[in-house]
């Protein structure tokens, strides 16, 4: 398959060593057919992407930089993300059939942030907690699902069975939350050891996807399982560590592995028939050495890649892909925003979020009153 390149527009990243990303010919034409944009991050750079599409109908990505950037959940009007220690949530401010300057239909604005303390916070979705919606998010360093609280770091949820105490110890590395309407169902864990940093010795084969609601065990034998997903009444994951993409059934633990996947794969979002797969280069010397990945890319005569792939259910088939060239070695999550040519966000770093200042619809008679202007806030 041919490939196209794009330079990523509105970046810190230069141009120097060439375009950041490169991109199967096709993949522009994916975006428009299903009416959609994607969202990505990565901590290892630190950065929250956009990947859309131009008025003109070629790629346009963005970027904003977001310290320790994992966890994503967004339904295209509000986005929840995770940084080095807060939670944060974006909501976009265009109305419908409005767009920015520069073409993008969707523009995401800082509207809350939590602060969490440095829990190495991996999977975040939507969730009901109390009857009312709330994130639900992974709370890696203390192995549970959490909320966050208005009096403390977070509020926990729940913790597998195997876990003894609820420590600032990153045990089993819990990491994956799919969920059942506003309820989590199953996780994933990298193994099942109740003592500090014990998962790292469970990589190749340690690994769980357990039941929330039971406590059980679902499925086991599996290699560092990332971002397991409910879609179309399938049970979906990743085997990291395996570089393989399947899906589980939870009546008797069998995976059964749909396609090949030339890096980490960390990171899973469904368009229709069509999965969103975020790929990592191996952090050989690691966490990451010593899998069955590597052998699995040297037989296929392959090395391994960093960014997405778009695989087609029905055939296990890799249609589209999009690969960073430089500076982006690793991914955490993926999201699809439905219904968006393409994003952008507002940033912390320069004066742009001073500016965004909205008054949210009122009932205030202003008769008789100096209006309020917007110059005249300090």
């Amino acid at each position: 398959m041919s490939d196209s390149s794009a330079a990523l527009a509105d970046s810190n990243t230069g141009d120097r060593q060439g375009p950041l990303i490169t991109l199967s010919a096709g993949f522009a034409d994916w975006l428009d057919a299903h009416r959609a944009a994607l969202a990505l991050t990565t901590y290892q750079a630190g950065r929250l992407f956009f990947v859309g599409r131009k008025p003109d109908g070629g790629i346009r990505a963005h970027e904003r930089l977001i310290e320790n950037c994992q966890g994503l959940w967004t339904d295209g009007q509000t986005l929840w993300t995770s940084s080095a220690f807060m939670l944060w949530r974006f909501q976009n401010a265009l109305a419908e059939g409005e767009v920015t300057p520069s073409g993008a239909d969707r523009k995401f604005v800082p509207a809350e942030g939590r602060v969490t303390g440095a829990i190495d916070c991996h999977d975040i979705a939507m969730g009901e907690v109390d009857g009312a919606p709330r994130p639900i998010f992974v709370n890696t360093l203390c192995n549970c699902l959490a909320t966050f609280s208005d009096t403390h770091s977070f509020r926990p949820l729940w913790m597998p069975r195997f876990i003894s105490a609820l420590v600032a110890e990153d045990r089993c590395h819990l990491n994956g939350l799919a969920m059942e309407g506003t309820r989590p169902a199953w996780v994933t864990a990298a193994g099942r050891a109740d003592m500090t940093d014990g998962w790292r010795d469970q990589r190749q084969s340690g690994g769980v996807l357990i039941d929330v609601a039971s406590g059980e065990i679902a499925a086991s034998g599996l290699s560092m399982p990332h971002s397991p997903r409910l879609h179309d009444g399938q049970l979906w994951l990743l085997n990291s560590g395996s570089g393989e993409f399947g899906h589980v059934d939870p009546k008797d633990g069998t995976f059964t592995p749909l396609c090949f996947c030339p890096g980490f794969a960390r990171g899973l979002s469904f368009v229709g028939q069509y999965a969103v797969i975020g790929l990592s280069l191996p952090r050989y010397g690691g966490s990451f050495s010593g899998l069955a990945l590597d052998q699995m890319l040297a037989g296929k005569s392959t090395v391994p890649r960093c960014g997405l792939l778009i695989v087609n259910l029905r055939t296990g088939a890799a249609e589209h892909w999009l690969r960073f060239t430089h500076t982006i070695t690793e991914l955490y999550d993926v999201a699809v925003l439905p219904r968006t040519r393409a994003a952008e966000a507002v940033g912390f770093r320069n004066d742009e979020i001073c500016r965004e200042i909205r008054c949210q619809p009122h009932d205030i008679p202003l008769t008789g009153h100096t209006p309020i202007r917007t110059e005249d806030i300090r």
